[in-house]
């Protein structure tokens, strides 16, 4: 199980490790708003229809063969950041990226669970839950440290780092046993859909899909707002601070997974989705202030919402469907999360046509917030059922 995390952790960096070079490669190539929210896009627009696919096929396929290939995809993205010369090849990188980690998600977390004995399932979920968090906030911190306090090659250095992270992540995959490999079934023709069986359907997209969703358009919110706060409520142009702040909401909330209480899974996941909630919010309200105070609230509170709900939602997605039913509900997890991502581009850049920024990412929040009480009174509903069942 600790080998698979690692190979989890190591391309969850890589997944947001971008995210700090925004900035540079803006100056650098004199890059539009408009090209840099494209840039930051394209990789969940190309990331949804790849888990789509894989998570119909990827047992068929052999779990570890994708991840193989996944990785080894990753690998080609980050040499062609290392080589880039021209605007083409980042977008270029940016899908085979979008490529990589929709094959790897939702894959990766149904390998972890074939590997993990049947007695430690909800520990190998926490687990890979929260490893999934700190490495989308490791990501931006690392290269963002790199960036600032390394003064050689910024567009090049970084992903040295990254390059030799993904090789050492390959080689753990080879060292993890074959056994799953043998397993794998025959090509079949089958319907790609995104495979939630019809006896939880209901509760998946109320209970699971809808609050991970939720997570991330939160989350793509505070992310497009991370550079505006730095320079305005901080007054720092420091290259770091943005990761280091996306360190703190994704890393703190990861670690908060691991708080005891509440134990139960059903109450966990109303107050951590009110904290996300509440902590957008005030996220908002301290760019408008430039209180620097709202801010760290702000973070901290969504950070520990963003946890609690990430991990209950990813741990219902687990336990619902039946064994051979997982990698496809799991991806399915993931296609919600990753939908999410795609609002926070596509909305503010709608809303601002009429708005202005500030207006827009108010009604943002607001209809986040009809989401989240739509999710607060189906629980009510879903409790009953889940208490039923786990008591039997």
């Amino acid at each position: 199980m600790k080998r698979m995390l690692w190979v989890v952790l190591i391309m969850s960096c890589g997944a947001t490790f971008i995210s700090s070079l925004f900035p540079v490669y803006s100056e650098y190539y004199r890059l539009s708003s408009l090209e840099i929210t494209i840039l930051f896009a394209v990789y969940a627009v190309i990331l949804l229809p790849t888990l789509f696919v894989v998570g119909a096929r990827g047992s068929t396929w052999g779990l570890k063969r994708v991840l193989r290939w996944s990785i080894w995809m990753s690998i080609a993205s980050t040499l062609l950041f290392l080589v880039s010369i021209n605007i083409w090849m980042l977008y270029v990188a940016r899908i085979l990226e979008g490529i990589a980690y929709g094959a790897f998600t939702g894959t990766a977390s149904a390998f972890l669970l074939k590997q993990t004995s049947q007695g430690k399932v909800t520990t190998a979920i926490k687990l890979s839950g929260a490893t999934v968090n700190i490495g989308f906030g490791l990501g931006p911190a690392i290269s963002g440290l790199i960036l600032q306090y390394i003064h050689f090659q910024p567009l090049r250095l970084p992903y040295w780092f990254l390059l030799v992270m993904l090789m050492c992540s390959l080689i753990i995959l080879e060292m993890l046993p074959k056994n799953e490999d043998a397993q794998v079934q025959k090509p079949v023709k089958t319907k790609i859909s995104l495979g939630v069986p019809s006896n939880i359907r209901s509760h998946f997209w109320s209970i699971i899909g809808l609050p991970i969703f939720t997570v991330f358009t939160l989350g793509g919110i505070v992310f497009s707002l991370i550079p505006s706060f730095t320079k305005n409520v901080i007054h720092t142009n420091n290259l770091s601070i943005s990761g280091l702040l996306i360190l703190l909401l994704l890393g703190g909330g990861a670690l908060m997974q691991f708080f005891p209480w509440p134990k139960n899974p059903v109450t966990r996941m109303r107050m951590g989705i009110l904290f996300l909630t509440i902590g957008s919010w005030i996220i908002v309200f301290s760019g408008e202030t430039a209180n620097l105070f709202l801010l760290w609230s702000g973070f901290g509170i969504q950070g520990i919402g963003a946890g609690w709900t990430f991990q209950v939602s990813l741990r219902f997605a687990s336990q619902l469907p039946k064994p051979e039913e997982r990698p496809r509900v799991i991806s399915a997890f993931y296609l919600c999360a990753y939908s999410g991502f795609i609002v926070p581009v596509v909305g503010v850049g709608l809303l601002t046509q009429f708005f202005n920024l500030n207006v827009s990412l108010i009604l943002l929040n607001f209809f986040a917030s009809l989401m989240v009480l739509y999710v607060l009174i189906y629980s009510v509903k879903f409790n009953r059922s889940y208490s039923s069942g786990t008591s039997n």
